[in-house]
């Protein structure tokens, strides 16, 4: 009888904990697994200690160590994203780490608003279509902002939550190459991209179509627009959305038929090479008034001496230019264009900035940064190398309860991020992600201005490719510069350009249009 009374108690409690899963919304994964969900979170609990002597190190898992995603996470939740004991780092013999170095001495930064207030927007040190003259040209409130990822390949809610998250950072979002969604109108301001399928503005048979764009353009608060050449997780190659897939919702968002196969092409139509696509990036921006740019991984480098070469006549040109790192990202793909198609970012990005520098354009265009550039260290060397701002994708997956399952690719994302499984993207509750999604884009904020501070700098755009060392164990040691062979000056900004900066973050002018959700430093 005891023991019956036991076992009805157990599964009374049971019971109790699985139905408070299902209707809590601070969890995704206990939302969609209750009761299992729980194994992880114990697991997590004490993994240090079975890692210890098991499986792997804080430092060792890819695409994002342990020790990474704990900081993601921590900062998204307003938890101590301290780390204690000292690094997990092999600094004795690891190759290729970059340590900033610090001054002893600078000039005093305790005027910049940034430096004291984690709300403040770090606004760029550039005006984005400004030296084109652009009729809609402004100067972004947030260096970091949301990178392209589509409807379709991430779920609505999650979309929801990034755009509203953007919104409460003061910070921007791109919508991906799949179009503008009803999940991309919480708030945000907009990238619209476009890709080769040109979805959204397109007819019916694939081609571009002007009229449908500017209707796009009018109805939603669009910024600026990129045209996507090529992405770092599948470069060069084009895409099959299968027929099953597209749903009456997918086929109205994208301008396709419902049910039936729609392949992207590997390139664009509208143009075929650099001459007629500057043609086609001044007829946009001459009909929107917006900013317009490319997004590209960097391959075979004619293609960006041709784009440089065309710019420096002054008549055409693009107003900002989006380099992704061949590391692979959001977008699912064969693994041998994941793992050796394209450069990485450094190396990528080096080669075309450089491009520009020759020809004396660089503070002419918004340089763009994405690639696994969510992070404080890899952001901070991306400034140093001439970024202007960053986009964060898969960083800002995982601030919104991504658990780096790596299952994008077979609409079984555990979380409901990357999914159009219903039952699974029921898990991401936009009200509270949204939140650890604004929470996230200022924390690495406020990290990259304390690494600027530690420089004696006010803003990361300010930090030199002279202010990074890149460490070959503990017995060599070379700069950014000379590692990636940049020229006096090259990574800087011009003398106007950054007293224009460096006034602007004293004086404090801008406002952020986010609640007081940060908590006293």
């Amino acid at each position: 009888m005891r023991a019956r009374s036991i076992g009805a108690a157990t599964a009374t409690a049971l019971a109790l904990v699985a139905a408070r899963d299902l209707v809590q919304k601070k969890h995704a994964l206990l939302r969609n697994f209750p009761l299992v969900g729980h194994a992880r979170y114990l697991l997590e609990t004490i993994g240090p200690e079975l890692r210890q002597y098991i499986v792997t190190s804080n430092d060792e898992e890819r695409p994002f160590s342990r020790d990474q995603r704990t900081w993601i996470y921590a900062s998204a939740k307003e938890e101590n994203n301290y780390f204690g004991f000292g690094t997990d780092n092999d600094v004795e013999h690891m190759q290729g780490h970059a340590y900033l170095k610090q001054r002893t001495f600078a000039k005093a930064l305790s005027e910049v608003r940034s430096a004291h207030d984690p709300q403040a927007p770090l606004p760029s040190a550039k005006v984005l279509g400004g030296p084109r003259g652009r009729a809609k040209a402004f100067r972004p409130a947030s260096v970091v902002n949301i990178s392209a990822m589509s409807f379709g390949s991430l779920s609505g809610a999650a979309i929801t939550a990034l755009n509203k998250g953007a919104a409460l950072a003061g910070a921007m979002h791109n919508t991906g190459e799949g179009g503008l969604s009803p999940y991309h109108r919480n708030g945000g301001d907009l990238v619209l991209q476009i890709g080769t399928a040109y979805f959204g503005c397109r007819n019916e048979d694939g081609s571009f179509n002007l009229d449908k764009l500017k209707d796009v353009v009018a109805g939603a608060p669009v910024k600026a627009i990129e045209i996507k050449l090529s992405q770092g997780a599948k470069p060069g190659l084009g895409g099959m959305l299968p027929g099953a897939k597209v749903t009456p919702e997918i086929a109205e968002i994208r301008g396709i038929p419902v049910g039936k196969d729609c392949a992207s092409p590997s390139r664009h139509t509208a143009f075929s090479d650099v001459d007629s696509m500057l043609d086609f990036v001044e007829l946009i921006a001459t009909e929107t008034g917006l900013p317009v740019g490319v997004k590209s991984a960097v391959g075979e480098t004619d293609f960006w001496q041709e784009l440089a070469t065309l710019m420096a006549r002054g008549d055409r040109g693009v107003d900002f230019v989006t380099v992704d790192g061949g590391e692979g990202g959001t977008g699912a793909a064969p693994l041998t264009f994941a793992d050796s198609v394209s450069l990485p970012f450094r190396m990528g990005f080096s080669r075309v900035y450089g491009t520009f520098a020759e020809r004396g354009l660089t503070d002419d265009l918004t340089f763009i940064g994405s690639g696994k550039l969510g992070l404080p260290e890899n952001a901070a060397v991306a400034f140093a190398l001439g970024v202007d701002m960053i986009n964060v994708a898969r960083e800002a997956m995982l601030s919104i309860g991504c658990i780096q399952a790596q299952k994008c690719h077979t609409d079984k994302c555990p979380t409901g991020i990357a999914t159009q499984n219903a039952w699974l993207a029921r898990g991401v509750d936009p009200a509270s992600k949204s939140a650890r999604a604004a929470v996230y884009l200022r924390a690495l904020r406020k990290e990259l201005v304390r690494l600027s501070s530690a420089v004696g700098v006010a803003h990361p755009a300010l930090i030199t490719a002279d202010d990074i060392e890149i460490m070959n164990g503990d017995y060599e040691a070379r700069t950014l510069a000379a590692v990636y062979g940049y020229k006096d000056g090259w990574g800087e900004l011009g003398p106007e350009l950054a007293g224009e900066i460096s006034s602007l973050l004293a004086a404090g002018p801008i406002t952020a249009r986010e609640p007081s959700v940060w908590p006293a430093v």
